[in-house]
């Protein structure tokens, strides 16, 4: 039983330096704790990245908001849901988020093509054909991940669709 400890021991030690070498993200090197081992983080002047608020139209509210359109913390970039809130079909409520959300990254620098990982919030499954229907071709050719619900009390405010991302810069 010793030995198998032994044997245990001596093969973990390489996994526990690899483990502890910096990963490299976005051409930088990143430290274990997300710091950055090399150079300096997007937005920021002391190595560190920093969590930034951006808002569509590029003033912030006069009130506290309840939640962040866009932020962004190094080279990610984060999109809260975006929703259609007018009379509609699935198609055009689809269409006009997909719209926001192209916006919304160009604002930052990024663009569809450099989204990771997708949410679509749809308020019945029912529209799940329709919404693929103009979804589909929108994030380029290598599109990110994404997952599909259909919302059990249905999508605020009365749209059909909600859908929020993550991306690059």
């Amino acid at each position: 039983m010793s030995s198998n400890r032994r044997d245990f021991i001596r093969k973990a030690a390489p996994v526990a330096a690899v483990a502890a070498v910096p990963v490299v993200a976005g051409g930088q090197a990143m430290a274990a704790d997300g710091d950055q081992a090399e150079g300096r983080g997007r937005g920021h002047g002391h190595g560190r990245p920093r969590k930034e608020v951006h808002y569509p139209d590029g003033s912030e509210p006069p009130e506290n908001p309840l939640f962040s359109p866009i932020v962004t913390y190094g080279n990610m970039v984060f999109i809260s849901g975006i929703g259609a809130h007018f009379e509609g079909d699935i198609r055009s409520h689809t269409d006009h988020v997909l719209n926001e959300i192209e916006r919304y990254l160009e604002s930052v620098g990024s663009s569809m093509e450099k989204v990771l990982k997708v949410n679509v919030y749809l308020n019945t499954l029912d529209d799940y054909t329709g919404m693929n229907e103009v979804f589909l071709g929108r994030w380029g050719k290598e599109p990110g991940v994404r997952t599909t619900i259909a919302a059990a009390a249905g999508i605020p405010g009365d749209s059909l669709v909600e859908i929020d991302c993550i991306a690059v810069i």
